[in-house]
């Protein structure tokens, strides 16, 4: 590791070794949580949802609209499969403005991801309505999936029973009979005590502000800029 060459005082330097034992205490920890995960055992077998989707170029129009299962979202039998539950549609009748975020940043890596996991978008709003957003977006490396018609959303827990919408992200993976089972589920309000955090390494853009003295404080992503 190269050395700065800054000159500092000795009580930022005192301070700032301080909190690089924090730093790679956290570093430590980090990885001991992803090993966690990695052990969890299989998890229970889940319905072979049905989603529909429409054209997956946005050039393409908004017809016709197809049907693909749960299964059929695997492009090999041991890739796993990473579904974020966007935030829109029912009675969310306007995109997640953090969601958003979080999908801008999945669009800028998603060539990167494909090389080992297989990556989609599902959402309770209708195709057309999917499209038609990520084409403002520009989320052109993206499968949208819609879920308006099945269950998923609601017995993963991103969704109640009157349409209200929660971010989450899932893993599934397939038994050797090809059927697809849960593996991991995580939501933003992960402990009651610091709120909408629980899946924050799912985007850079908190990482970058945790950097600066202002940190994060009241900012919140919008969809007007």
């Amino acid at each position: 590791m190269f050395e700065s060459h800054l000159v500092e005082s000795p009580e930022y330097v005192a301070k700032r070794s301080e909190l690089q034992e924090a730093e790679i205490a956290l570093m430590r920890q980090r990885e001991h949580v992803a090993s966690l995960r990695r052990q969890l055992p299989l998890g229970t077998a889940v319905d072979d949802y049905v989603f529909e989707e429409g054209p997956r170029r946005l050039s393409d129009g908004d017809d016709p609209v197809t049907s693909v299962r749960l299964s059929e979202l695997f492009t090999a039998p041991d890739r796993p499969l990473v579904i974020y539950h966007f935030m829109y549609g029912k009675l969310q009748t306007t995109a997640c403005p953090m969601c958003t975020m979080w999908i801008d940043g999945f669009a800028g890596v998603a060539h990167h991801v494909a090389q080992n996991i297989d990556l989609v978008i599902a959402a309770a709003a209708d195709p057309p309505t999917l499209r038609a957003f990520a084409r403002e977006r520009g989320w052109d490396r993206l499968r949208l999936l819609s879920c308006a018609d099945n269950s998923f959303k609601v017995d993963l827990g991103s969704e109640d029973e009157a349409g209200h919408q929660d971010s989450t992200v899932s893993v599934f993976t397939l038994d050797a009979d090809g059927h697809p089972h849960h593996r991991y589920t995580a939501h933003p309000h992960m402990s009651p005590d610091i709120n909408e955090r629980g899946i924050d390494l799912l985007t850079p853009a908190w990482h970058l502000l945790d950097l600066t003295p202002q940190g994060r404080g009241d900012w919140y992503a919008g969809l007007d800029y």
